[in-house]
């Protein structure tokens, strides 16, 4: 069968039109610059995905740089998960650089700009700056300071830089447009002065370059061909190449911005602000709590990295911002996972089964395949005895046509082991089921061959041995929010819509003894629950999961209706 050629999405186009134009393919280099403020979530996967993918692709190399210019929210914590993050995706980058490493040639730069009349410092409050830059339909006023001598702007930037002036007092703008269209080309500011101690340089500067003047000569310094952006700077453009012209050298790769849509996820937000106030208020345990849309807490929760790279080529790259379905994450781990995770038994809602008929004290090893999609998994045993646990809502008293699963009167088969059938119960006082009764078919054992085991029942259910069961506690999570875009409420706070049945746990469940050197990152498929992963919070003495997502897959139905 001939290979489908997979078509190229718009950014890639736009690499191979500059290597028609006579682009050096050697030339081609990328980055990913976040800024340690926050840890990533799966809307920076996208860009990860992108950005490495595009190294990958053209063999060309691909920087790690962190934007790291404000010193009042990043920390080393950040730059440490960050890294970890992209290493766990699966990517390589060429080198680790910071902004940070260029403020000396940043202010060098400023220097010359100030020298050329294109700089200049303003003493005004931020306040009225605002106020002077007028309106999209109203031009901007020229400040009272912009026509000051190159000299004195020289010394007060001078003065600025070696901390003899207090915070929001100066600060140093471009000397641009004040009637432009554009209203970031009004005359933006390039640096303010925080008296603050940097993650890297500590104490020795005073003023720090702002974002809109670091990137694009970071790009620059770094000879970046591409620098790819999310769809919000893209009026930033403009401004990002007013900078460069002030810089560039005919001689050296000039970096092109071009954007694309950040990606959206339902049910969930995207905001490292806003993420950083559910952590601070307690809503989550942490940047990698499983509800979180974080890589760590993805990683967390059972997430693997195949599965947010196959999630992030079928989302794809769009020019235009789009929300994309949750359930589509979902598809992809559930997809993996159908592949890989073994499938073994646990109870999370235990009522105790009794096989009256079965000889007491006499236990026996049954047989079990580890994954039936895998050939290769082979088989497990499992202990199986007269005492079980099913779960509480496989069994009902009374039930109609359409239920099963064990009901009075009635048989069901018992996953790996024999067919069952129900005939009494026993009550507490609250009048709530404490054990069933059953008796079994001793020739009805799965995989035996004999006549009785191939007798059709319509209903399997799941099962532990009480003897052999250890016990776990298995956390339940739901979405973190219950609507599908909790920001886009203008007149409502977005925790307003979080969820409060989004963690459910459970203390007490029991699961098979194979399950006893598991170890945490081990994801299983709970036979007939859902997919789960054990936590870093385990212990020798208690397994905890984490269900990672549950069996049905609500996206495919979502397709078949399209």
């Amino acid at each position: 069968m001939s290979e489908i050629k997979k078509s190229l999405n718009f950014l890639e186009q736009i690499v191979e039109e500059d290597l028609a134009k006579g682009m050096e393919r050697s030339k081609l280099k990328f980055r990913f610059p976040p800024e340690p403020n926050g840890y990533l979530h799966i809307g920076h996967a996208a860009s990860i995905c992108l950005n490495f993918g595009l190294g990958i692709k053209y063999g060309a190399p691909v920087n790690l740089r962190f934007d790291d210019t404000n010193p009042e929210k990043e920390e080393q914590e950040y730059v440490d998960a960050i890294q970890k993050d992209i290493e766990w995706l699966g990517f390589e980058w060429a080198e680790v650089l910071y902004s940070s490493d260029y403020f000396q040639q940043l202010y060098d730069w400023a220097v010359r700009m100030i020298k050329d009349g294109k700089a200049y410092v303003d003493d005004q409050d931020s306040k009225l700056i605002a106020e002077q830059k007028g309106t999209p339909t109203q031009a901007g006023v020229n400040s009272p300071f912009r026509n000051r001598s190159i000299e004195e702007n020289l010394d007060l930037f001078e003065k600025m830089k070696n901390g003899d002036f207090n915070e929001g007092t100066h600060v140093l703008r471009a000397k641009i447009d004040m009637t432009s269209p554009n209203m970031l080309m009004r005359d933006p500011l390039m640096y303010r002065i925080l008296h603050r101690a940097h993650h890297r340089t500590g104490e020795s500067w005073k003023i720090y370059p702002m974002y809109d003047w670091t990137h694009g000569e970071s790009d620059y310094i770094e000879q970046i061909s591409h620098s790819l952006c999310t769809l919000e700077f893209k009026h930033h453009r403009e401004l990002y190449d007013w900078f460069l012209d002030q810089v560039y050298d005919a001689k050296d790769v000039r970096p092109k911005q071009r954007e694309f849509a950040r990606r959206n996820l339902s049910y969930t937000v995207m905001s490292k602000r806003k993420l950083l106030q559910l952590v601070e208020e307690g809503h989550v345990n942490g940047w990698d709590d499983p509800r979180m849309p974080t890589i760590s807490g993805l990683r967390r929760r059972g997430y693997t990295p195949t599965s947010i790279r196959d999630f992030s080529e079928t989302a794809g790259i769009a020019k235009r911002d789009n929300v994309t379905d949750l359930a589509l994450l979902e598809f992809h781990i559930r997809q993996e996972l159908n592949k890989v995770a073994p499938r073994v038994m646990a109870v999370l809602d235990p009522v105790k089964l009794v096989i009256t008929n079965y000889p007491e004290g006499q236990e026996e090893m049954l047989t079990a395949e580890n994954n039936p999609e895998d050939e290769d998994a082979g088989f497990r045993t499992v202990p199986f005895s007269r005492e079980i646990y099913i779960e509480r809502e496989d069994f009902r008293e009374v039930a109609n046509k359409k239920f099963f699963r064990l009901k009075l009167g009635k048989e069901v088969r018992l996953k790996n082991a024999y067919i069952i059938q129900a005939n009494d119960v026993v009550k507490n006082e609250n009048d709530e089921i404490t054990e069933i009764h059953c008796t079994y078919d001793p020739d009805s054992k799965s995989g035996s061959g004999s006549e009785a085991s191939q007798r059709k029942v319509k209903g399997t259910i799941h099962w532990v041995s009480i003897d052999h069961a250890l016990e776990a506690e298995v956390r339940l999570y739901d979405r973190l929010f219950t609507d599908e875009a909790p920001d886009a409420h203008k007149d409502k706070d977005f925790k307003e819509f979080l969820n409060p049945e989004s963690l459910k746990k459970i203390d007490k469940a029991f699961i098979e003894p194979s399950l006893a050197t598991a170890t945490a990152g081990d994801s299983f498929q709970f036979q007939r629950l859902g997919y789960f992963n054990v936590d870093p919070d385990s212990t020798n003495e208690k397994l905890v999961f984490n269900r990672t997502v549950a069996l049905r897959d609500s996206w495919a139905k979502i397709q078949q209706k399209k």
